[in-house]
């Protein structure tokens, strides 16, 4: 017995030692990689914290892109599809709270919060409406709400494999994973995995060299944050509370993905959206055969069909 308990403790305490060297490790590495989270955009001041907020090109439409959850680089994540679009249109991202350049802020998330900073920083920004929304994954929830709350502001939505809020009627949460994700990223354990920093967008996408070691940098300092953890926490919430209004009649283009990376089955993900379609007097959709990243994969077929859709509007 006190040999197995000198083993433990052995064990316990070369434990300890590795993840307090992990822990320096990573700390004095977001020190070295400070020069690499200069902001991309601007930022403006949301309900006094630091929102990041980037626009590119001039145009009549207003294409605003909102960022799935969890996605700790979204300026850079759109830039593929965007950088094909910015000769025609303005093109804004918005960052939320405790995504890229944005500050990180510990606070509940419900919808309403949510779209009041997303509008306050365009309105910061000085960039008005109306827009023509473009979200991606779980984002599609505070689009739908937007049009509901404030339709002479949408113009149109253009889903980038956007969820629905039938998308959430089943959905399981995993909050311990996701916490667990948290306190990997906050340790430094994700530095020691192969890959784990390499995005759709750096692997498939058009970004330089350049771009994507700034993407490497809100990585480790933007993944798994608090307030993406709060953001999830809340959603099955969120998304009845837009499930349960009217559905507004705008004009709609989704492109949809074939589920991979989603954790829904292909029919069920592909079917959830087009469902959601029926009622719609100006609705169509695409269907790709690539992962839920289509913004990553198929970024010149999606902007040639976005730029056809918006000629019409």
């Amino acid at each position: 017995m006190k040999k197995t308990l000198k083993a433990i403790g052995i064990l316990s305490l070369v434990l300890l030692v590795l993840v307090l060297a992990m822990f320096i490790y990573h700390r004095m590495k977001l020190s070295k990689e400070k020069y690499l989270m200069q902001p991309l955009g601007e930022l403006v001041e949301v309900n006094g914290h630091n929102m990041s907020i980037y626009t590119e090109g001039e145009g009549s439409k207003t294409l605003v892109f909102l960022s799935g959850g969890g996605t700790s680089s979204p300026i850079l994540d759109f830039r593929s599809l965007y950088s094909l679009l910015s000769e025609d249109y303005k093109i804004v991202v918005v960052e939320k709270f405790g995504y890229g350049f944005s500050d990180i802020v510990d606070e509940e998330r419900p919808i309403e919060v949510i779209l009041g900073e997303t509008r306050a920083a365009l309105t910061a920004a000085g960039i008005e409406g109306p827009y023509v929304l473009c979200p991606h994954s779980m984002s599609g929830i505070e689009a739908i709400y937007w049009a509901q709350s404030y339709p002479e502001e949408v113009e149109a939505i253009i889903g980038l494999d956007m969820a629905v809020p039938a998308s959430y009627e089943n959905y399981k949460i995993n909050m311990p994973m996701i916490k667990l994700g948290n306190y990997a990223i906050n340790i430094g354990l994700t530095r020691w995995i192969p890959g784990v920093s390499e995005s759709d967008a750096m692997k498939y996408g058009t970004l330089t060299e350049e771009e994507k070691e700034i993407c490497r940098a809100v990585f480790f300092s933007r993944t798994a944050t608090i307030t993406m953890m709060n953001e999830v926490e809340i959603i099955l919430e969120n998304a009845q509370k837009v499930g349960a209004g009217n559905k507004p009649d705008i004009p709609m283009l989704l492109f949809i993905s074939n589920g991979t990376g989603t954790s829904f089955e292909e029919d069920i993900w592909r079917q959830t959206q087009k469902e959601y379609l029926k009622d719609i007097t100006i609705g169509s959709y695409m269907e790709l055969d690539c992962p839920h990243y289509v913004h990553d994969y198929e970024y010149e077929r999606i902007s040639q069909e976005m730029i056809r859709f918006l000629a019409d509007k």
